[in-house]
Order: C-alpha cells, then sequence, then structure tokens
C-alpha cells in the first residue's frame, strides 16, 4: 500500500496515472494543483509518493525542487512531464533522489518508474537515457575533432597496441616527434593514460571497436 500525491493540471494526464494507480485497491490517491498544495499533502502524509508535472506547477526554478525533497526526505518523488531540459536532468539526476519519466513513454516503463518512486529507487526513463548518451558521444565527438591528422595517426596506431619507438620507426618519425603528438593527444582528450585515450577515441567514433582492443 503506498499514498500517492498526483501534482498535475492536466486532466487527462491525471486521470490516466489514476487509471494505474487504482488497479492496486490498496493504494490511496490525493491530487495537488500547486506547490502550496504539494506541501500541505506531505505535512499529512511525510512518507507519500508523489507523482508531479515539474514543468506545469508553480515552480520557479529546479532548487526549489530540490528543497522540498529535502524538507520531506522520507517522501519519493516522480517527475512525470511532455519534455525535461537537459539542463533540469543534469541538476536533478545528480541527487539520485528522483525518477524521471516522459508522458510519451509506454504504459510498461511508466509503470516500472512508479514502482521504482515506491521503492525510493532512482529511475531514468529509455528516452532520457538515450538523451544523455548522445549528448555524451557529441561531446566526446567535439573533443576529438580538435586533433590534427597526424595526431589522429598516431592516437590509432596507440590503440593497437604500438608503443612510441614503434610507431617512430614505422612512421619514419623522431622518438621526441611521436611523444610530442602523444602528449598533445593526452591534452587535448583530457585524459591521462593510454586506456583513456583509446576510450574516448572509441566512443567518438575515431577508433572502431571491431578492430581495436583496449
Amino acid at each position: 500500500m503506498a499514498h500517492f500525491i498526483i501534482a498535475d493540471n492536466q486532466d487527462i494526464t491525471r486521470l490516466g496515472i489514476e487509471f494505474i494507480l487504482q488497479r492496486n485497491a490498496e493504494n490511496t490517491i490525493d491530487t495537488a494543483f500547486s506547490k502550496s498544495e504539494i506541501i500541505a499533502l506531505l505535512k499529512s502524509d511525510p512518507e507519500s509518493v508523489v507523482i508531479m508535472d515539474y514543468t506545469n506547477l508553480n515552480f520557479t526554478s529546479t532548487d526549489e525542487l530540490v528543497i522540498l525533497k529535502e524538507k520531506f526526505s522520507d517522501a519519493h518523488f516522480l517527475i512525470f512531464s511532455e519534455d525535461l531540459s537537459l539542463d533540469f536532468i543534469h541538476k536533478i539526476s545528480s541527487y539520485n533522489s528522483f525518477c524521471l519519466v516522459l508522458k510519451g513513454d509506454n504504459e510498461a516503463e511508466i509503470k516500472w518508474a512508479i514502482d521504482s518512486a515506491v521503492k525510493g529507487s532512482h529511475f531514468i526513463c529509455n528516452e532520457i537515457t538515450n538523451r544523455l548518451i548522445n549528448e555524451k558521444k557529441n561531446e566526446l565527438a567535439s573533443t576529438a575533432t580538435q586533433l590534427t591528422k597526424s595526431e589522429i595517426v598516431i592516437l590509432k596506431e596507440i590503440a593497437t597496441g604500438k608503443t612510441t619507438k614503434e610507431i617512430a620507426a614505422e612512421k619514419c618519425l623522431s622518438f621526441h616527434t611521436v611523444n610530442t603528438h602523444r602528449k598533445n593527444i593526452f591534452r587535448k582528450l583530457d585524459v591521462n593514460n593510454v586506456h583513456e585515450a583509446i576510450r574516448v577515441a572509441i566512443r567518438s567514433g575515431l577508433v572502431d571497436i571491431a578492430e581495436y582492443y583496449i
């Protein structure tokens, strides 16, 4: 049994969530249409599960949402919205105290998110997870484009496991030149060793994981 607070100003969404929750006859449900109403209900039951559309309520910033969670630490929050900005996702995800799901997700994933919220577990839906992954890939690709053609060639050689001396011999370059390229690669990719450099290269597409092994 769980007590839910549905905070959403869209009737169709609120009714849909109520329909899912009412399948368990032991669940109790209240509705809220503003931050003050959420607070009033949480004061009555501090261990409630709050399912809210942050974007259509009267919150002025992400900080207010975090403060609310800190004030009612025993409550569990599921953010359920049409869309969420990456900036919001980054800020909220860093707390590991919220479940994030989109209204366009299928029923199975929405129910999974609700179950996670009831258990107090962290949950991020597949759509948001994919956005974060793609954002990271784009960041890595952008970083990788800072490498010169010569540095990319050297990085690919490093990925095969060749030493600086071996690369210098094969490319008819001095040891000093290859070593300088190696240092520049590490600096531009913001890594500290060969393994980290190869991981970035694979994730950014510079190195094919089917050909190279870390």
